[in-house]
């Protein structure tokens, strides 16, 4: 059973550059890439696993975001450039991105992983992506890296272009609070209050510095942009909006 799922995820990794949207000149990087710690574990001769491919991907997907955010956002300052980074890169949306080069079908699992249902988890899709870009880095060098982050994150900078149209007082929060404290707001919902058809939910916002504003409102989100208003006040921020 495992030799015959092992050809089957060759075969997707000898037919799948095309939709990866890169051709490796190197195709052990691409090998290395997708094997993950638990099939090296348990086999021999296949090389080893992706873990310092993902750790190498990690540091070129930064950079290459942090230098796109840089130029597409001139007048975008750190704590603002840093929530930006934070929307696209992350656990979700990187796993996505894996589902969508057909990763998940090409991934090189032990056999317990593959009985947990290593495929579908979010961490381990995560870190196959950064770890093909820790590949693709090596084959074909930064440039040929950054065009291939560039084109897959394509369709993610709308999310970016909703958030500055929103301009709303918890992103502007976040925003400072980055910028000022390394470290973001929390909201947590205290309470519900009132008859069903006249609701009143009550949330309480906390600083990183421990400063604590409570507010309440018709819904969640209008309880919590009131009270990210109300702290925008307390540090004299919200003329800013």
């Amino acid at each position: 059973m495992e030799q015959e799922v092992w050809k089957t995820v060759k075969r997707d990794v000898n037919t799948g550059q095309d939709k990866i949207g890169y051709v490796f000149a190197k195709v052990d990087l691409l090998n290395e890439a997708l094997t993950h710690s638990s099939h090296a574990n348990e086999s021999t001769g296949r090389g080893q696993s992706n873990e310092r491919l993902e750790f190498l991907g990690d540091a070129v997907l930064e950079l290459c975001i942090t230098e796109e955010l840089f130029s597409r956002y001139p007048d975008a300052d750190e704590g603002r450039l840093t929530v930006y980074r934070a929307m696209l890169v992350n656990e979700r949306a990187l796993a996505s991105l894996a589902l969508d080069l057909g990763l998940d079908r090409m991934l090189m699992l032990g056999r317990g992983e593959e009985s947990q249902g290593g495929r579908q988890r979010p961490a381990l899709l995560s870190d196959a992506f950064e770890a093909l870009l820790g590949a693709v880095f090596l084959d074909g060098g930064y440039y040929a890296a950054r065009e291939w982050v560039l084109n897959r994150f394509a369709p993610l900078w709308s999310g970016i272009k909703e958030v500055q149209s929103e301009k709303d007082y918890k992103t502007r929060l976040q925003e400072m609070t980055q910028q000022i404290f390394k470290d973001r707001p929390t909201y947590v919902l205290e309470e519900t209050s009132g008859p069903e058809h006249e609701r009143m939910f009550h949330v309480l916002l906390r600083l990183p510095t421990g400063e604590e504003f409570r507010s309440r409102g018709t819904s969640v989100k209008k309880a919590e942009q009131q009270a990210a208003q109300n702290a925008l006040k307390f540090f004299g921020r919200e003329s800013n909006l």
